[in-house]
């Protein structure tokens, strides 16, 4: 397993729209095993292929479960093909963050539920209805795979403010502190 580099904005590649995963292959696994390790290591609770260079419609999430002792316990999913059949018309607001927008926070509203299919690492179909912090996570990591990022989600004004923070930030040569919001 390895450590990938995770695109930050505005790289152009954040921008691309994945493709379909056709191959269920060693690769494949490889990369979901690299892609853990990037998102743990960040740390994050949800990653896109796109945000380690690979324009496939793939991700991975972990939520993290709290155990007995307060210590957290890895809950791993990873989502092939990904795609959202049946949002509901309720939204809920969550201040979410990105690894690919370092340090920035923003609240961003979406369908509170959702019925999603997907495929595993060996190809097998998924559905499955979500809410709470899993629904609105998978929805901001399936929006990378379309090229959106949660700041597109913002008006222009608080976009740019955001995009301006970072550039101070890498002018200054500040290293980022993932918090623990919810980082994708």
């Amino acid at each position: 397993m390895a450590i990938l580099p995770i695109l930050e904005v505005p790289d152009p590649r954040l921008k691309t729209i994945s493709t379909r995963v056709e191959s269920f292959d060693a690769e494949l696994k490889k990369l979901v095993d690299d892609m853990f390790e990037t998102m743990y290591a960040a740390p994050g609770i949800g990653l896109a292929a796109i945000q380690v260079g690979v324009p496939k419609r793939l991700l991975v999430i972990d939520l993290q479960d709290e155990g007995p002792d307060g210590e957290s316990i890895r809950n791993p999913r990873v989502f092939v093909n990904p795609e959202i059949l049946d949002p509901s018309e309720e939204h809920s607001v969550y201040n979410e963050g990105c690894l690919s927008v370092p340090d920035q926070y923003a609240e961003v509203e979406r369908p509170a539920k959702i019925r999603t299919r997907w495929q595993d690492l060996d190809g097998k179909v998924h559905e499955e209805t979500m809410d709470d912090l899993m629904a609105t996570c998978l929805q901001h990591e399936m929006d990378h795979l379309e090229g959106i990022l949660f700041i597109d989600h913002l008006s222009r004004l608080k976009r740019q403010m955001v995009l301006k923070k970072i550039e101070k930030a890498r002018k200054l040569g500040g290293g980022h502190v993932h918090g623990e919001h919810c980082n994708h």
